[in-house]
C-alpha cells in the first residue's frame, strides 16, 4: 500500500513537469506578439513599421507604446490609428532634431506629459486629433517654438490653461473644433497677447455660449478671415448679426465657407436655433449692415483703413474718380501701415476711395465710401446750444410780457402816477397828445397831496385815425371814455378825495 502511494506521487510530479513545459513553450511562442502589444519594443521596419528614408510609418499596428531606438534622422513619424493612451516624457530618450511631423491621431490618447516635447523642439506639425484629451495644462506646448500647425480637433477638451499655447511663436493654424470648450480664448487673437503668426483658429462645434463681439469686431481682417466659431450655442442678438453680416459682406472665408452652420439659439425654454443671417428678416428685424462707409464733417481729419485679408501686402490708393494718388498730395497722405489720411475735409472730398492690395496669395481691392456733411463736428453742438439759448430767451420774454400786462400793482387808468418826463411839444400830434396827458397827470398828482402813482398802461387808438392820416386827439368818443374813467376813479380813490379828469397817454 505504501508502494502505491509513492508511485502515484511520482506520476503527479511527472505530469506537472509536462504541463510546465507546455506552458513555457506557449509563452515563448506568444512572447513577440505580447511585447508588440504591451511593451515598448525597438523599431522593426519589417513587421510593425514601414521605413522610407527619413519617414517612419506605423499606422494600425495596435501599438500601445512608441517604438524605441528611433533613428535621429527621422523627419516624419506616423503612429496614427493605434492604442497609445499616454505620451510620457521618456517616449524618446534621444533628441530627434530633424523630426518635423508627428502624427498621433486616433489613439485614445488621454494623457500628455508636460515634458513630452522636450526632445522634439523642431516640430512643425503635431497631430493629436481624434483622441480623448480632456485638458491642456500650462506651458504644455512651450518647447515647440517652430510649430506651425497644431491639430486638436475631435477630442474632449473642456479646460484650457491661458498659458497652454505660450511659446508657440511660429504657430499659424490651430484646429480645436468638436471639443467641449466653453470659453473663447481671446488671448490668442487679442492685441498684445495674441500669437503674431496665427492666421487660422477653428473653434467650431464647441460649447461656447458667449462671444466677445466688440473685441472680435476690432480684430484685423487677416485674423477675422480665418476665425471659425460656427456651430456654437451662442444666443441670438442684433450685435451678433451685425458682426456676421459684416464678415459676409467682406467675403471672409470663416463666414462664407460655412454659411448654413452660422446659427444661434433663440431665447426660451425650447432652445430653438436660427440662421444668424435671417435675424434681420424673421426674428429680431435687425437693421441692414453697410460696410466700408465713413461719415464725416467739414474741416475734419479722417483715416481710411485698408483692412485686407492678408497680413503682409503692398497697398496703394486711388482718389474718387479712380484717380491715382499723386506722391505729394496736399490733403491725402499714406501712413506707414498703408492707411490713408485725408483732411481737413471739404465738400469735394466726398466719394469712393479705392485701396489696391497686392499679396503673394492673391490681389485684393477695397472700396471706402466717404460722405462729407455740410457742417463741422463742433459746429453742430454750437448750433444746438444757440438754439437752446434762443428758445430760453423767447420764453423769458413771454413771461416778462405776461407779468407786465397782468401783474402790475394798479390797473386803473386813473391811478395817479409819478412825474413823467416832459416831452418836447410841437413836433407832431403824438407829442402834443402826450404833453396833454402828462400835464393832466401832474395836476392830478398835485391835487392828491403830492402822492403820485405812475400810470403804466398805453392805449393804441388806431380806430381814431381820421382823414389825411391824422390822429383825433380829443373826440367825442374820448369824452365818453374820460367820463367813465372819472367815475371809476371816484369809486376807487374815494368820494371825498379830489379827482381831476385827465387823458391816458396815447402813442
Amino acid at each position: 500500500m505504501g508502494k502505491s502511494c509513492c508511485i502515484d506521487h511520482d506520476a503527479s510530479i511527472v505530469l506537472l513537469r509536462k504541463n510546465y513545459f507546455v506552458i513555457l513553450v506557449s509563452l515563448i511562442i506568444l512572447l513577440p506578439s505580447v511585447d508588440t502589444q504591451y511593451f515598448a519594443t525597438p523599431l522593426d521596419c519589417r513587421k510593425t513599421c514601414v521605413c522610407a528614408s527619413n519617414i517612419i510609418s506605423c499606422p494600425k499596428m495596435n501599438l500601445t507604446h512608441i517604438p524605441t531606438e528611433l533613428p535621429t534622422f527621422t523627419a516624419v513619424l506616423d503612429l496614427s490609428f493605434n492604442s497609445i493612451s499616454r505620451l510620457k516624457a521618456d517616449w524618446t530618450p534621444d533628441r530627434l532634431g530633424r523630426l518635423h511631423t508627428l502624427q498621433l491621431s486616433h489613439n485614445g490618447l488621454n494623457f500628455l506629459s508636460t515634458e513630452a516635447f522636450v526632445y522634439v523642439t523642431r516640430l512643425r506639425l503635431l497631430d493629436l486629433s481624434s483622441n480623448s484629451l480632456k485638458q491642456l495644462d500650462e506651458y504644455i506646448f512651450q518647447p515647440l517654438e517652430h510649430l506651425e500647425v497644431l491639430l486638436l480637433y475631435n477630442n474632449r477638451i473642456a479646460q484650457i490653461d491661458r498659458s497652454a499655447f505660450a511659446g508657440l511663436m511660429s504657430l499659424q493654424k490651430l484646429y480645436m473644433s468638436n471639443n467641449q470648450v466653453s470659453r473663447f480664448p481671446l488671448e490668442l487673437v487679442k492685441e498684445r497677447s495674441r500669437l503674431e503668426t496665427l492666421k487660422l483658429l477653428d473653434l467650431s462645434g464647441n460649447k461656447i455660449k458667449t462671444l466677445p463681439l466688440n473685441e472680435l469686431q476690432e480684430l484685423p481682417a487677416w485674423i477675422k478671415n480665418g476665425l471659425y466659431f460656427h456651430s456654437n450655442p451662442v444666443p441670438c442678438s442684433c450685435e451678433l448679426y451685425d458682426l456676421v453680416a459684416r464678415w459676409f459682406n467682406m467675403e471672409f472665408s470663416s463666414a462664407t465657407d460655412y454659411k448654413t452652420e452660422h446659427i444661434c439659439v433663440l431665447p426660451g425654454s425650447a432652445k430653438d436655433k436660427m440662421a444668424i443671417m435671417d435675424l434681420n428678416k424673421i426674428y429680431l428685424n435687425c437693421s441692414e449692415v453697410s460696410v466700408m462707409k465713413r461719415d464725416s464733417f467739414l474741416e475734419q481729419f479722417l483715416v481710411l483703413d485698408c483692412d485686407t485679408r492678408q497680413k503682409n501686402v503692398i497697398k496703394s490708393w486711388a482718389l474718387p474718380g479712380n484717380i491715382p494718388l499723386p506722391p505729394a498730395h496736399e490733403t491725402a497722405i499714406v501712413l506707414h501701415d498703408g492707411s490713408l489720411q485725408i483732411g481737413p475735409l471739404t465738400a469735394d472730398d466726398s466719394g469712393i476711395y479705392t485701396c489696391y492690395a497686392t499679396g503673394d496669395a492673391f490681389n485684393e481691392t477695397l472700396y471706402v465710401t466717404v460722405a462729407v456733411y455740410n457742417g463741422t463736428l463742433s459746429g453742430g453742438l454750437e448750433n444746438l446750444k444757440t438754439a437752446y439759448t434762443t428758445l430760453v430767451g423767447c420764453l423769458i420774454t413771454v413771461v416778462m410780457v405776461l407779468i407786465y400786462l397782468y401783474l402790475t400793482p394798479c390797473r386803473c387808468p386813473c391811478c395817479p402816477g409819478q412825474d413823467l418826463e416832459k416831452t418836447d411839444p410841437g413836433d407832431s400830434l403824438h407829442s402834443s397828445t402826450v404833453s396833454i396827458a402828462n400835464r393832466a397827470q401832474v395836476d392830478t398828482g398835485q391835487a392828491l397831496g403830492g402822492h403820485a402813482f405812475a400810470y403804466r398802461h398805453v392805449g393804441f387808438m388806431e380806430e381814431q385815425m381820421k382823414q389825411n392820416g391824422r390822429l383825433n386827439p380829443i373826440g367825442e368818443e374820448d369824452e365818453e371814455w374820460q367820463g367813465e374813467a372819472t367815475e371809476r376813479c371816484k369809486s376807487e380813490i374815494g368820494s371825498d378825495s379830489p379827482g381831476h379828469l385827465y387823458s391816458p397817454m396815447v402813442v
